[in-house]
């Protein structure tokens, strides 16, 4: 195949790029649920207790330090696992955990405990003082917390071309395996741009979605 310009290359190939943008957007948003629901599971149980608080935090801050191609190898290695989409979504959603978990706590913690002390005055259990007045109050901290854990794994999203992962990291793997080559760095910057813009449509959707869900006063 013929070299050909950057712009050249993006008309001749948006069909591909679009389809490998929405797998990558896909084994995103499926991995940064799974970590939603851990993170704000484990900083429920935990705000209250500091030191259970901070046994999880370093737990998770451990995982985030473990070199991406690492990280994928050690889940390669796990039983039953296999190539593809599962030991992406595991590693993805093992790297999200950290900030979802760390602002949940923080949210939490950070409500005014005369807020509490009056509701629980009014007769309200301790479920629904967090469900009623914990939970809403910490939420701008809670959803800050999953945007910037959906940036972190869009990039970390690209490395699991490593264990024929879907999404772009294909592409970008496969131009840097033959850089020099004919379109080797169309390749790559295909792959680079499609991340950028999902980053950009994720950091409007999360603007969005957080003026949607937060009560009135706290935006």
């Amino acid at each position: 195949m013929n070299s050909m310009g950057f712009f050249e290359y993006l008309a001749s190939r948006w069909d591909d790029l679009l389809e490998l943008s929405i797998e990558h957007a896909q084994v995103v948003l499926v991995s940064l649920f799974i970590a939603t629901v851990i993170g704000v599971s484990l900083g429920v149980l935990t705000y209250r207790r500091p030191a259970a608080a901070q046994v999880v935090l370093a737990v998770f801050s451990a995982i985030l330090t473990i070199p991406s191609f690492a990280l994928f190898g050690i889940v390669l290695s796990l039983p039953f696992m296999g190539l593809g989409y599962t030991p992406t979504v595991v590693a993805l959603s093992a790297y999200a955990v950290l900030s979802i978990l760390r602002n949940t706590i923080t949210g939490l913690q950070s409500v005014d405990p005369a807020v509490t002390e009056s509701a629980k005055g009014m007769g309200l259990s301790e479920w629904q003082v967090l469900f009623k007045i914990e939970m809403p109050l910490a939420w701008p901290v809670i959803i800050a917390g999953i945007r910037v854990s959906a940036l972190l794994i869009l990039g970390i999203a690209a490395i699991a071309a490593y264990v024929n992962g879907p999404g772009l990291g294909g592409d970008i793997f496969s131009g840097l395996s033959r850089i020099g080559g004919a379109n080797s760095l169309n390749l790559v910057l295909g792959g680079v741009l499609g991340i950028v813009i999902l980053a950009l449509v994720f950091e409007v959707l999360f603007a969005v979605l957080g003026r949607l869900t937060t009560s009135r006063g706290l935006g």
